[in-house]
C-alpha cells in the first residue's frame, strides 16, 4: 500500500484592516499583527503582512500581496480585522481578494493581481472575544450590574442587508455579555442610522433609577470613539468607558485562533 503524501504550498498571513491617517491607530493594529505568535511549518515560519484598505499608502492591500508572494507564499490565509459582517468593507475585500462572486454593494475596489490561493476568515462578529474584553472595559464603572444597563453602540450601515448583519452580531454580543455580567438588560444601537440618543433616552426615562454604561464596540480608538459618540450623547446621564478593543492582547489570540483553525483546514483540503 502506497502511503499518501500531502503536499501544502507555502503558508501567509495577510491581516487586512481599514486603516487611518492617525499614526497612532496604525501602530495599535501593528502591534496586535506582531503579537501574534504561530508555530513553523514543514515550510519554515508563516509570514505575516499587515495592509490596510485605505489612508495607508505603501501599505495597501495589493503592497501586502505582493510582498508576501515575493516570500514565495503561494497559501494566503486573510484575516478581516473588522468588527463585523455589517462592514461593507468585508465584502468587497472579499470580492476583491476572489472569495465573492460579486460585490454586494457599490465599490471601487478592483479585483486584486495575485497568483496565491486564499482563504479568508471571519471578522470579529459575535466571537465570544469581544464580549469579554467589554466586559473588562466595563468592570471600572460596574457597582452593582443587577441595577444598571449596558448600551453597546457599533459603526452600522444605512443598507438594510448590512444594518441587518450589524443588528444580528451585536445582539448576540449583548447576550453573552448580560451572561457573563449579570446586568439588567444590555441592548445595541448603532450611530448608522444613528439610534444612540434615542436608545440612550429611552433606557434612562423607563428606568430613572438605574445607571446606564455605554461602551463602544470599536477595533481601535479615534474619532467615533472620542468625538461622534460623546457629541451624540451629550447631556443624557450616562457612564462612557471609551474604550475600543484595541490595544487589548485578546485581540492577537482571536488571530492566532483564526490562522491555526486554517492552516488546518487547508492541510486536511490537501491530504
Amino acid at each position: 500500500m502506497t502511503e499518501r503524501v500531502s503536499v501544502m504550498g507555502q503558508a501567509g498571513v495577510l491581516v487586512i484592516s481599514h486603516g487611518s491617517r492617525s499614526a497612532e491607530w496604525i501602530e495599535r493594529i501593528d502591534r496586535a499583527v506582531a503579537e501574534i505568535r504561530l508555530p513553523a511549518t514543514e515550510q519554515g515560519p508563516v509570514p505575516i503582512v499587515s495592509s490596510f484598505l485605505e489612508l495607508a499608502e505603501g501599505r495597501l492591500i495589493q503592497d501586502g500581496i505582493d510582498a508576501l508572494e515575493a516570500l514565495g507564499v503561494t497559501e494566503m490565509i486573510v484575516i478581516p480585522l473588522f468588527i463585523s459582517y455589517g462592514s461593507t468593507h468585508v465584502d468587497e475585500i472579499r470580492y476583491a481578494l476572489g472569495d465573492l462572486p460579486h460585490p454586494s454593494s457599490d465599490t471601487d475596489l478592483e479585483p486584486f493581481r495575485l497568483r496565491a490561493s486564499v482563504s479568508v476568515c471571519p471578522p470579529l462578529d459575535d466571537d465570544p472575544v469581544v464580549a469579554n474584553i467589554l466586559l473588562e472595559h466595563l468592570r471600572d464603572i460596574t457597582h452593582r450590574p443587577e441595577r444598571q444597563r449596558v448600551l453597546l453602540i457599533g459603526h452600522g450601515s444605512e443598507l438594510p442587508d448590512f444594518y441587518a448583519r450589524w443588528k444580528r452580531g451585536l445582539g448576540r454580543i449583548a447576550d453573552r455579555l448580560q451572561q457573563l455580567g449579570g446586568y439588567a438588560g444590555v441592548h445595541t444601537a448603532l450611530l448608522l442610522p444613528d439610534e444612540s440618543r434615542e436608545a440612550l433616552g429611552r433606557f434612562i426615562e423607563e428606568n430613572p433609577h438605574e445607571d446606564v454604561l455605554v461602551a463602544p464596540v470599536f477595533l481601535s480608538t479615534g474619532y467615533f470613539t472620542s468625538t461622534v459618540i460623546p457629541q451624540r450623547l451629550g447631556g443624557l446621564r450616562h457612564r462612557y468607558t471609551g474604550k475600543a478593543l484595541l490595544p487589548h492582547p485578546a485581540v492577537s489570540r482571536w488571530m492566532e485562533r483564526q490562522i491555526t483553525a486554517m492552516l488546518g483546514a487547508i492541510q486536511s483540503h490537501k491530504q
